[in-house]
């Protein structure tokens, strides 16, 4: 069996607070380290209605004070957006107040629109440097020099071995990590077109490194269970309206679900969502049991990271709590 471990956005619902938000962040983190899930990652967002997530480094040191064991990581930080120094020292910083917990996945996106990105100060070249800026980033948590007066250091942060993991939803991260010698993430819970190819990239071109010895895949995926497969259908329509604001360019606070009916969305708009929306796996846990064992069969991840998407609170720990179950239940 793999691990299952979980990727929280901080969900602002509709009527909700960013504080809501950020209660009902810590209580799930609890639930999911009781539920005996391996890690929770916050994933960095910018002026995003649904997501409170944006400082993602201050989430993730409350998540891991609240919690006892469970391993507390970025899922991830846009690189960009930040200097590797800054984001070294923070999280030499986490790693320092919780040793051999803390994980640091890096995404090249900016996590924002362009205005939002202009805001932030982002440096509209700062993509095409990303390869370099990780290479930076790596130095800083390499033993300082005590002789080398001159050298620019992480304190905290050199020496501490925070693993890094690159984070991707195009082929450009594979190969890059594949040649860095770095564990991989794939978004497939709502970039899923270049998925299978970007992972048999990643193997096929992997370099063994002293923080990786061999290829290591994380892929994640929505998953939103229910006692029936008529809930859950009703529950997914959250995540279905969620996207369909995305893609008409006007965000919105997570929104309550509907009943699900053939007139519910445009004939364009479903195929959009069956094709963004793929890697969701929505029902009983009779029902998501084995195709998500057949989804790892075929993909042959060593770990499953789960987005539960679900509106209401008590509905998504419950969730989470069949999610937990489907950890035994399907093979691969």
């Amino acid at each position: 069996m793999i691990p299952f471990s979980v990727l929280d956005l901080s969900l602002i619902t509709r009527g909700s607070t960013p504080a809501d938000a950020f209660r009902n962040t810590l209580d799930f983190a609890r639930l999911a380290e009781t539920l005996g899930f391996h890690r929770y990652w916050l994933a960095e967002h910018h002026s995003m209605p649904g997501i409170a997530s944006a400082a993602t480094a201050v989430l993730i040191g409350q998540v891991a004070a609240t919690t006892q064991c469970i391993r507390v990581g970025a899922g991830g930080v846009m690189l960009p957006n930040h200097s590797p120094l800054v984001v070294a020292e923070q999280f030499g910083t986490l790693e320092t107040l919780f040793p051999g917990r803390i994980d640091l996945g890096l995404g090249r996106a900016p996590g924002a629109d362009q205005r939002t990105a202009r805001a932030l100060r982002r440096d509209p070249l700062a993509p095409d440097r990303f390869p370099e800026d990780v290479l930076e980033l790596l130095h800083y948590f390499e033993p300082a020099d005590e002789n080398d007066t001159h050298l620019v250091r992480a304190i905290p942060g050199a020496g501490l071995r925070v693993p890094v993991w690159l984070l991707g939803s195009s082929l450009f991260s594979a190969v890059l990590a594949a040649r860095l010698g770095l564990p991989y993430a794939f978004a497939s819970h709502f970039a899923p077109e270049q998925m299978e190819e970007a992972i048999t990239l990643y193997r096929a071109r992997f370099e063994p490194s002293e923080r990786c010895a061999r290829p290591h895949v994380m892929l994640t995926v929505n998953v939103i269970a229910a006692d029936t497969d008529g809930e859950a259908r009703r529950l997914e329509t959250s995540l279905q309206q969620y996207f369909i604001a995305l893609r008409r360019g006007r965000p919105v606070a997570f929104p309550p679900p509907v009943d699900p009916g053939p007139g519910l969305w445009s004939a364009q708009e479903k195929a959009m969502l069956a094709h963004t929306l793929s890697c969701t796996f929505a029902g009983t846990t009779a029902t998501i049991a084995p195709d998500l064992s057949a989804f790892i069969s075929r993909h042959k991840p060593d770990e499953l990271m789960v987005a539960v998407p679900v509106f209401d609170h008590a509905q998504r720990r419950h969730s989470l709590e069949l999610a937990a179950q489907l950890a035994g239940l399907v093979t691969g």
